[in-house]
């Protein structure tokens, strides 16, 4: 047999809370999806780019040993490329003018990828004395910083969602107490529980939270999905790494699951602190 509630919200009211818990679910699924995004592309460019580096000579008389270096740990290093003259000033020109006096002041340099940060760290103490031995890691260290800052902002306003999702709830128990407060003093006169009152109160926003959670998600998935195909357009450094992979769409999926529960725990202790307090 179907059990119904014993009051409910007015249409108006349940209707403006729905639409409240859906934009609440939507910037939930939002700051959580690109702070995934974010985090996988960091975690992307960071393994490209740690077994490689750039080994710099400055001096032209340390110019054969760091040579012999490089060609005595052949063994360390999966590929290597010189950079030639001409595309270093092709690098240069716009912060360097000169011509032909240009290339005396330009260092011979590497591209070097090694097989295991270990070989990577032998030779780059090998090297220290004759070159300068630059990892592409710490060298885009400043991005990778930039990449943080904007997961910890995302965290934020998840943390900022989840907040205001707490005081409306609270919110509409409170609400619905004062609405339906002549059939709270009813129920209590034949003898309802407190529990059985907050289960009630439980039922509405169980209700709420199903409609909002699945049209918050809805909404944010091709949100989501446009931001990484604008990113990836780009074709930049770190914005074309963003990417979201099977488990963290299972993440963003559980999500409003997750905010359903909170809610309905927060409902029920609202509901009995307003019962108590009567």
């Amino acid at each position: 047999m179907k059990r119904t509630t014993v009051f409910s919200l007015v249409h108006e009211q349940s209707a403006f809370m729905t639409a409240i818990m859906a934009l609440l679910n939507f910037l939930a699924v939002m700051a959580l999806g690109i702070a995934i995004s974010i985090g996988t592309g960091v975690a992307r460019w960071n393994s490209q780019w740690d077994l490689f580096a750039t080994v710099q000579v400055t001096n032209q008389n340390n110019e054969p040993s760091v040579r012999k270096i490089l060609s005595d740990n052949k063994s360390k290093i999966e590929t290597m490329r010189e950079v030639s003259t001409d595309e270093m000033k092709n690098l240069m020109r716009p912060w360097i003018s000169g011509g032909g006096a240009l290339q005396n002041y330009l260092p011979k340099m590497w591209e070097v990828k090694f097989k295991t940060e270990s070989d990577l760290e032998s030779v780059s103490n090998a090297i220290s004395k004759q070159a300068r031995i630059l990892t592409h890691a710490d060298a885009l260290d400043a991005p990778m910083s930039a990449g943080w800052k904007m997961i910890l902002i995302a965290g934020l306003i998840l943390a900022m969602t989840l907040g205001t999702i707490a005081i409306c709830v609270s919110y509409i128990a409170r609400n619905t107490a004062m609405l339906h407060k002549r059939e709270l003093e009813i129920l209590n006169q034949v003898g309802a529980t407190d529990s059985f009152i907050a289960h009630q109160m439980q039922i509405i926003v169980t209700k709420i939270c199903i409609v909002a959670g699945t049209v918050g998600f809805i909404v944010a998935t091709p949100v989501l999905l446009l931001v990484l195909s604008s990113a990836h357009a780009a074709r930049v450094g770190l914005l074309a790494m963003l990417a979201i992979n099977g488990g963290g769409w299972v993440c963003l999926a559980v999500l409003p699951v997750l905010i359903m529960i909170f809610a309905i725990w927060m409902t029920r202790r609202t509901t009995l602190k307003i019962l108590q307090n009567e």
